[in-house]
């Protein structure tokens, strides 16, 4: 059913691409801030100056003072490059540019593959550190990397099964492979974006993907630990993270058509604000949620229904500041 909504979101984008065009535009502009921010951050690379982080995503001349604004400005230059029609073809060059490309502005080397063996761990709250999966091996990185892009290729050729399968599969080859000291991550889920809008499913362009991966981190993570199990031994099991990858997809068409749908529907934007929040959106949120489901809506606007519907006992906030949420009230 989850590759059934899927297709039935991907035949609504040239639709919509004639319809609203200007919308679309907005979207994909929101949703690029949004992706260089959230897959940033999965790494820990946050740049907590709002004005500068504006400003290196609308790529001005800034001078890169952290390390945090130097990946950050690095996977913009990749995103970008991947949104450019002259990306292809798909090979162990592409891995490596996009590589390039997200440690350009650092200290450390970009673009190459990585020089010594290491392991995927997981660390607890207490420091103990557990072995996840054991990486394909330095010396056999590139061997490995170029076979399993050979081997999506013929896939894709062979046109026998699902194109989002294909590409969920080969995502989790890619990281498992970890052909990289360190960047991994941002290299497939950049790919990511690029390879589904080769396939016909564009919607990484209009909704961050990214993003939503943020907003299920555990799931995302328990997914591909799931995964990952005796991968060495060839006896691993796909389907949690191909499920998820799928969920993940079907969510974005979700949010994309919603997105749309709100802009059409012909409500007063008050009207379209209440009707998010408390039928469509998480139970608990940000104003930034908000935003980027209804993109046109000023932040006054939200606000204002924020605190109508805190006053009739519908919504309750909690925190202050940056961190403040909002959470929907059931009765």
């Amino acid at each position: 059913m989850t590759l059934r909504d899927i297709d039935r979101g991907q035949g609504s984008e040239g639709l919509y691409l004639n319809q609203v065009p200007d919308l679309l535009t907005e979207l994909a502009n929101r949703a690029r801030v949004a992706s260089i921010t959230a897959s940033s951050a999965l790494e820990g690379v946050i740049v907590t100056n709002r004005s500068r982080a504006a400003a290196i995503i609308a790529n001005k001349p800034i001078d890169l003072r952290t390390r945090s604004e130097q990946e950050f400005a690095g996977y913009r230059s990749a995103l970008d490059y991947l949104f450019a029609e002259d990306w292809r073809p798909l090979n162990v060059g592409l891995l490596l540019h996009l590589h390039r490309l997200l440690f350009a502005d650092t200290k450390a080397t970009g673009g190459t593959f990585k020089a010594s063996d290491n392991l995927v761990v997981d660390r607890s709250s207490e420091g103990v550190q557990t072995v996840r999966f054991k990486p394909v091996p330095a010396a056999r990185t590139e061997s490995y990397a170029a076979e399993l892009i050979d081997r999506y290729v013929d896939a894709v050729r062979a046109n026998q099964h699902h194109p989002v399968l294909l590409i969920g599969l080969f995502v989790l080859d890619l990281l498992i492979i970890h052909p990289f000291d360190d960047g991994n991550g941002r290299v497939a889920r950049a790919l990511t974006n690029a390879l589904l809008a080769e396939a016909g499913y564009g919607v990484g362009r209009y909704v961050s993907l990214e993003q939503l991966i943020a907003e299920s981190a555990d799931g995302y993570y328990q997914a591909l630990l799931d995964s990952t199990h005796d991968w060495n031994d060839h006896a691993n099991d796909p389907w949690p993270w191909l499920a998820y990858f799928s969920q993940l997809l079907a969510r974005g068409y979700a949010r994309f058509a919603e997105g749309v749908g709100a802009d059409r529907s012909g409500g007063t934007k008050a009207e379209r604000v209440r009707e998010h929040v408390l039928s469509h959106g998480a139970s608990v949120f940000a104003i930034s949620d908000v935003r980027a489901a209804l993109p046109g809506i000023s932040d006054p606007t939200i606000r204002l229904v924020l605190n109508e519907l805190k006053g009739e006992g519908l919504l309750k906030p909690q925190g202050t500041g940056r961190s403040a949420v909002w959470l929907r009230v059931t009765r």
